[in-house]
Formats: structure tokens, C-alpha cells, sequence
């Protein structure tokens, strides 16, 4: 049965309750529905606070020769009927009560006295040091109405372009931070009561016990509409036990299949043609490294939409998925709940696909897998938890052990950080001490000889400038990455050909082979005036 039907019949079984009651009372019964809405009003008759205190409306006002007309409830007080009855015949007029339903009550006050639509503040972030606009945001956020505080602060969230939301149990009150273009500020600082309210959305919503005195992990989406367009908000949801109650953090993956394109990604042009290269001819493995919230997932879509035609049958492992890829088969995998990749990715193997994508390669087993799909014919993409892309090669060889079988499968390992961009708008260009560029000349000394050097004698490095659009001098973040490709040199450490395996020896051979690191990457983005330098300290 659908909403209306069920809506239907509810105000049915209530307009004939309504009825059987007023003929107990002996009180003429009005079925208000067809004019409920268009009836024209009475106004100044009754004072709002009346009609709300005595379950009371006008109907039709009166003169002469008609009476006045008034809808009662079974809630409103027979003394006042009464009284006011007394007073219109002692005043010469006629009156008339009608019991009406209370919808129709309802609807009726609705039009007397319209629900205010509350519009709160947006959320400001606050800069360093400055107490009052984290008071003012402290005191917008306790005084949102208890069933609109969640949605509010995820609206609030994505409208800044937040990428997670941290609400942290302190003892005398909830810490509220949100993470922008990689760095976290502080919001707010709420009563203790309003993150029950908080909690209590997040475990309806997300599926996550109030109770729990172990970690959690939930799946939410939220529809936001903004300036007349809507879009849907994937939030992964983490809950820790914390001494004084469950901290959560509430990632946000703003899903618009369109951002997923290599285009937009901002990847350097030698970086760009290893990726297309990989892309175009489909087989062999592809890791991508890096710490939590450095875009891997992001440029893992975009290489799978680059892939996305009719042609290919394109399949993911995920925990859990993060974006919705139309054309794209996604299985959700629950590790917490005994499932695993590599079983997972078995099971896959048997659909025939083209393009397999495994969320993380946390073990031995999904590592074998993967890497034997890759093997025969299948491109796998992967993510890998390490910092730069030689100690994932090195990892994987502690992983998988020494097998010439393996040593043709990995093709590319890709390491990537993001670093806040500068607003060309209103960054300051400056002259750096002799300190720093020394430092600057050292850390791009080796520079491989296929990459175009700066002038590292004359050159000048920039300052983000706070403007009214930049409230940090920052705009957005652009990616900083690092590839290893595997040629015949690399390959060798797979194939045991090699004595000494460790990251140090797997970078070199790397960097003999025209390897630019992400610190050189880094570095070359500051003098080209994207970035500062102590961004790139900062993240690299």
C-alpha cells in the first residue's frame, strides 16, 4: 500500500471517530476536508495563543442574521464554550460550535498561524586564535532545532567543501572539526546533550549501536539540494569508544560521477602518459599508494571511468564503496564481517571481467590473487597502505615472497599526496633566505636529466594572502605524485636476480631510471607558484 492510500485511510478512520464523538456530545459534526484549505479566513477574532491553548478556530465570521461559526475539538474546554456563547448572545449574536476533526484542526491552524521556517547562519571557520567566531558558530549550532542539528551540520559540511567531520567527546563538552583542503579547523564546541542528538541520527541512519563499546563502521547517504540542483552525499561513518563517550568521524564523498575524469585531476604530463599508457593497453596491475585522504580512491575512479565503455566488463571489490559508477558491477565486501578480498576476487574471476578493482590489498592471500588475475589478462587496480611507492614495491615482496612468475604482472605503483593549492587571485610572490634556498637547490640536486631544471639561482617563492573568497589564501588541492614503472631493472627484484632488497636499493634502481620523486614534485609545484613550501613540509 503506498504513503497517500495509508495517509487516506488514517484521516478516514479519524473523520469518523470525530463524528461518532460529537454525536455522544450532541454537538453538530462538520467534515471540514473539501474546504479546509480554501476556506476564507477569520482574522483578529481569536489570538493565536487561544486558538493554540483551546484546540479552537473561526469558521465563517457572522452578522445580523447568520451566526458565528466556529470549529471545536474533543480537547477543547466545555467552560469556554460557555463562556463564549454568554457573551456573543448577551451581545446580540448568534453562535454556532461545529466539532471538526483534529487534522482538519491542524490544517486549519497551519493557515492561522504559519510554522516559521527558521534560517540559521552558515557555519564560518574560524582562523587562528579566533575565539569569537567559533563562540558565535558554538552558539548557532546549540540553538538548532533538535531534529534538524544533524542535517544541518552535514549540509553545512559539504556546502565548505569539508572532506570529514570529527565530533570528539571532551568532558564538559563535543568538540566539532571539520578537515578542508587537508587541514582541520575547529568549529564549534557544543553541550554534551546535543551530541545524544547527533548519535542517535547517526545510529538510525548509519546502523551503528548507541551502546557499542567496540569500533564501528556505518554507510549513510544524505540528498542535498542547493541553488535548485541536488546531489547525493556518500558519508562513511567511524565510531571509536573514547573515555568519555563514542567519537565519530563522518567522511564525505561527494558523489558527482562527473569530477571523476583524469582531466580534472591536474596530473603532470609525464605522470598523465604512464596512466594512459596503462589504460590503453589493459592488463598487468596497477598500485596506488599513499596515507588515508590522499585521493587514492579518486584517481582509481577516474582511471576505472576512463576505462568505463561497452566493451569492457568492469568489476569492484570495495569496504565499502565509496562512489557509485554507473556501468560499473560494484560488490561491497565486509571485512569486519569475516568476508575478504581474496575470496571476493576469486568468486570475480569466474564473471569474466576485464577491469577489477580491489579496494586494498591487506594480505598475502588477496595480494597472490590479484597479482595472478593480473596475469592472466585481466587489469587489476589496487590501493596499498605505504608512503612512497618504492616502499610499496618493497612491502610487496615481503608480502608475496621472491617469484619470477609475478615479476611481469606490476606494471605501475603510483604514490600521491594532496597539497593545498594557492589562490592565484591574491597569493604574494616573496624572496627567500639563503637558508631556504639551499634547502630547495639540495632537495632538487639529483633531479633526473628527461626533467626540464629550473633556474635555482634566481627565483622567487609565494604566500597564500587571506581574501573575503580565500579565507585561508588557499583554493582547493591539486595532487603531488610519484611513479615507479616497472621496467627490466625493477622487475629483477621480483625475480630474485637481485641480492639486497630493501626500499633504499628498489628507489635507486628506480631513480636510474628517470623516477621524480614526491618531494621533487613537490618542490618543482612551489616554484612554479602552486603551492608553499611548508605545505609541501607538511604533507611530504
Amino acid at each position: 500500500m503506498d504513503e497517500d492510500r495509508i495517509q487516506q485511510n488514517r484521516r478516514e478512520q479519524d473523520e469518523k471517530s470525530t463524528q461518532e464523538r460529537a454525536a455522544i456530545l450532541g454537538i453538530q459534526y462538520f467534515d471540514a476536508r473539501e474546504v479546509e484549505n480554501t476556506l476564507s479566513l477569520v482574522s483578529d477574532l481569536l489570538d493565536n495563543d487561544t486558538m493554540h491553548k483551546n484546540r479552537i478556530v473561526p469558521l465563517i465570521g457572522g452578522n445580523e442574521s447568520d451566526p458565528w461559526r466556529f470549529g471545536v475539538t474533543t480537547q477543547t474546554p466545555q467552560s469556554l464554550i460557555r463562556d463564549m456563547t454568554k457573551q456573543y448572545n448577551d451581545e446580540g449574536k448568534g453562535i454556532q460550535f461545529f466539532l471538526i476533526s483534529t487534522s482538519s484542526y491542524k490544517t486549519f491552524m497551519n493557515r492561522y498561524d504559519p510554522p516559521v521556517t527558521i534560517v540559521y547562519d552558515d557555519i564560518q571557520i574560524a582562523k587562528e586564535g579566533d575565539s569569537d567566531t567559533l563562540a558565535q558558530v558554538s552558539q548557532t549550532l546549540n540553538s538548532v532545532g533538535s531534529d534538524e542539528v544533524f542535517d544541518y551540520l552535514i549540509d553545512q559540511a559539504d556546502k565548505l567543501g569539508a572532506s570529514d567531520i570529527h565530533i570528539e567527546n571532551e568532558r564538559t563538552h563535543i568538540r566539532i572539526r571539520m578537515r578542508i583542503d587537508g587541514a582541520l579547523h575547529p568549529v564549534a564546541d557544543l553541550e554534551t546533550d546535543r551530541y545524544r542528538i547527533i548519535l542517535g541520527a547517526l545510529a538510525s541512519r548509519a546502523n551503528i549501536s548507541t551502546a557499542a563499546t567496540e569500533p564501528q563502521s556505518g554507510h549513510m547517504q544524505k540528498e542535498i539540494t542547493r541553488d535548485g540542483a541536488t546531489h547525493l552525499l556518500n558519508l562513511r561513518v567511524e565510531t571509536i569508544p573514547t573515555m568519555y563517550g563514542q567519537d565519530s568521524v563522518l567522511r564525505l564523498f561527494n558523489f558527482d560521477e562527473s569530477m571523476l575524469n583524469l582531466d580534472l585531476l591536474g596530473i603532470g604530463p609525464d605522470e598523465r602518459k604512464e596512466i594512459d599508457e596503462v589504460i590503453s593497453h589493459p592488463r598487468g596491475m596497477v598500485l596506488m599508494v599513499g596515507p588515508t585522504g590522499s585521493g587514492k580512491s579518486t584517481t582509481l575512479y577516474s582511471i576505472i571511468n576512463a576505462l568505463n565503455t561497452t566493451d569492457r566488463k568492469i568489476i569492484t571489490l570495495e569496504d565499502p564503496i565509496e562512489y557509485g559508477i554507473t556501468g560499473v558491477s560494484q560488490i561491497p565486501i565486509d571485512t569486519t564481517g569475516g568476508q575478504s578480498f581474496a575470496d571476493g576476487l576469486r568468486s570475480v574471476l569466474r564473471q569474466d571481467p576485464d577491469v577489477v578493482m580491489i579496494g586494498e590489498i591487506r594480505d598475502a592471500d588477496t595480494a597472490k590473487t590479484a597479482i595472478q588475475a593480473s596475469i592472466t589478462g585481466h587489469l587489476v587496480l589496487s590501493s596499498f597502505h605505504a608512503n612512497t611507492s618504492s616502499a610499496a614495491f618493497s612491502r610487496m615482496i615481503d608480502m608475496i615472497g621472491v617469484n619470477p612468475i609475478f615479476s611481469s604482472a606490476i606494471r605501475l605503483v603510483i604514490a600521491q599526496r594532496l597539497v593545498r593549492k594557492l589562490d592565484d587571485e591574491s597569493k604574494e610572490a616573496y624572496e627567500p633566505d639563503a637558508a631556504t634556498k639551499s634547502w630547495i637547490r639540495n632537495a632538487l640536486k639529483d633531479l633526473p636529466s628527461h626533467v626540464d631544471k629550473p633556474d635555482l639561482d634566481n627565483f622567487k617563492l609565494w604566500k597564500p594572502v587571506v581574501s573575503e573568497s580565500s579565507p585561508f589564501g588557499f583554493k582547493g588541492r591539486m595532487v603531488i605524485m610519484e611513479q615507479l614503472v616497472v621496467n627490466e631493472e625493477i622487475q629483477k627484484f621480483l625475480r630474485g636476480d637481485v641480492a639486497e632488497i630493501h626500499t633504499e636499493v628498489i628507489e635507486k634502481a628506480a631513480r636510474d631510471g628517470g623516477m621524480v620523486s614526491l618531494l621533487e614534485h613537490g618542490v618543482l609545484a612551489v616554484l612554479r607558484g602552486e603551492t608553499t613550501l611548508e605545505e609541501i613540509n607538511r604533507v611530504i
